[in-house]
C-alpha cells in the first residue's frame, strides 16, 4: 500500500495551494458581506485548469484522476470554501455529460464549463421531497420532439447565477426510481423562474429556486435514455461525496493550522497557551479525526479510479466529514477566545458555509441507511 500522492499530484497541490491563497482567500470574506456570485474566482480557476479536471481534452478540459479532483477540492476549500464549488459541480456534473450525454450536448456545454463561461446547476431536491429522491413531482411529458417539464426545484445551488441546469424529472410517474429522466434546462427558456433563498451560509453561490412552468426543452437535451436518470445521478453522487468531504476537510484544517499558531502566540498565566493540556489535547484529537477522514475520502476516490465500488465509503465521507468539520471550526474559534468571536475572524463564515454539507448532497441520516444498506443488506432497509 502507497500512500503518497505521485510527484506530479505533490506539484499540482502547490500549485493550487498557492493560486487559491493569492487569488482565492483575499477574497472569501467579501462574498459573505456582499452575496455577490464569485465570477472572478471563477474565471481565474477555469484557467489554471480546476473547472475541467473531469472534462475531456477533446471539449477543454483535462478529464484527469478523481483523485486529482480530490487534491483541487481541499486545496481550493482551505482558502474560499465556496470556489469550491466549482471543482465539485463541475467535475459531478462534467462526467455526467461526456459519460451520457449525445455528443450534441457535449460540445454545447462541456467547453463552456471547462472555461468558465458557462454556469452548471443541478436541480434535484424538490420542496416535499428532499432525501426520497424516487419519489419526485416534476414531470416530464413527451410530446413530439420536445418534452414539457413542470415542477419545484429547491435548494440549487447557483440558482441566480447559472446559465444552465440539468433537471431530474419523472418521464413515467408510475415507474419509481426507473421513471426518472435527466435534462439540461437553459436559464433564459420560457417558463423557467429562478428565486434565491436568503441562506445563512454560501451566500455568495446563490442557491434557490427553480420553477418550470410547462418549459418546453428539445429531445436533444435529453441525458442518455429515458428512465435513467435516478441511475446516472446516484453514480455521480458517490464521487461528488468524496470531494464534499475534502471540501470540509480542507477548511477545517486550515482552521486548525491557524489556531495552532494562535495558540503559540497567544499567553496567559506567563508563558503561551500552547503548553497547556486544556489546549493541547482537543488539537491533537481534531488533527488526528481529520487526517483520518481524509484518507477515508482519498481511499473512496482511489477506489472509484480503480473501477471498484465505493458507495459504502462514499457515504462514510458524506456523514461524517462536515459534521467533523463543523466541531473542529467550532473548537478553534473557542481557542481564540474572545476574539475568535468577533466578526473579522473567518471562523464564523466557515461555520455556516460548512454546515451546508451537513444537508446538502443527502443527509447524515440517508448516508447511515446506505452505509447500513450496504453491510447488512438490502433485505433490512428500514423503508421496505
Amino acid at each position: 500500500m502507497d500512500f503518497r500522492f505521485s510527484e506530479e499530484q505533490e506539484q499540482f497541490r502547490d500549485t493550487v495551494r498557492r493560486f487559491a491563497r493569492s487569488e482565492l482567500a483575499p477574497y472569501y470574506r467579501e462574498g459573505d458581506h456582499t452575496k455577490a456570485f464569485p465570477h472572478r474566482q471563477l474565471a481565474a480557476m477555469a484557467e489554471l485548469g480546476l473547472t475541467g479536471l473531469r472534462i475531456p481534452e477533446a471539449w477543454g478540459g483535462s478529464l484527469q484522476p478523481c483523485l486529482v479532483s480530490g487534491i483541487a477540492a481541499e486545496e481550493v476549500a482551505r482558502a474560499d470554501f465556496n470556489c469550491g464549488y466549482f471543482v465539485e459541480q463541475n467535475a459531478f456534473l462534467g462526467e455526467l455529460l461526456w459519460r451520457f450525454g449525445s455528443p450534441q450536448l457535449q460540445e454545447r456545454y462541456l467547453p463552456g464549463m471547462a472555461n468558465g463561461s458557462l454556469v452548471m446547476g443541478i436541480a434535484l431536491t424538490e420542496p416535499a421531497v428532499g432525501s426520497d429522491a424516487a419519489n419526485l413531482t416534476t414531470r416530464a411529458v413527451r410530446e413530439g420532439d420536445v418534452y414539457v417539464l413542470s415542477g419545484e426545484k429547491t435548494s440549487v445551488s447557483f440558482a441566480g447565477a447559472m446559465d444552465a441546469c440539468v433537471v431530474f424529472a419523472k418521464t413515467d410517474p408510475r415507474a419509481g426510481a426507473r421513471g426518472i429522466s435527466a435534462f439540461v434546462v437553459r436559464s433564459e427558456w420560457d417558463g423557467v423562474r429562478r428565486t434565491v433563498l436568503p441562506s445563512i451560509g454560501s451566500k455568495c453561490l446563490l442557491r434557490g429556486t427553480l420553477v418550470l412552468d410547462g418549459v418546453r426543452v428539445p429531445r436533444d437535451h435529453l441525458i442518455g435514455e429515458e428512465g435513467k436518470g435516478f441511475y446516472m445521478i446516484m453514480s455521480g453522487f458517490d464521487y461528488a461525496r468524496a470531494l464534499i468531504a475534502l471540501m470540509c476537510i480542507g477548511c477545517a484544517m486550515q482552521s486548525l493550522e491557524e489556531t495552532m499558531q494562535y495558540v503559540k502566540e497567544r499567553h496567559a498565566f506567563g508563558r503561551p497557551i500552547a503548553k497547556f493540556e486544556g489546549v493541547q489535547f482537543p488539537i491533537a484529537e481534531d488533527y488526528t479525526l481529520l487526517e483520518a477522514a481524509r484518507l477515508l475520502s482519498y481511499r473512496c476516490l482511489w477506489l472509484k479510479d480503480e473501477g471498484l465500488p465505493h458507495t459504502k465509503e462514499a457515504s462514510m465521507c458524506k456523514w461524517w466529514a462536515p459534521k467533523l468539520a463543523v466541531e473542529v471550526i467550532h473548537h478553534c474559534l473557542l481557542l481564540h477566545g474572545h476574539y475568535g468571536y468577533v466578526e473579522d475572524m473567518p471562523f464564523d463564515q466557515r461555520l455556516r458555509d460548512v454546515m451546508g454539507l451537513e444537508i446538502g448532497d443527502g443527509t447524515a441520516q440517508i448516508q447511515k441507511i446506505v452505509v447500513a444498506r450496504e453491510l447488512l443488506g438490502r433485505e433490512f432497509l428500514p423503508y421496505r
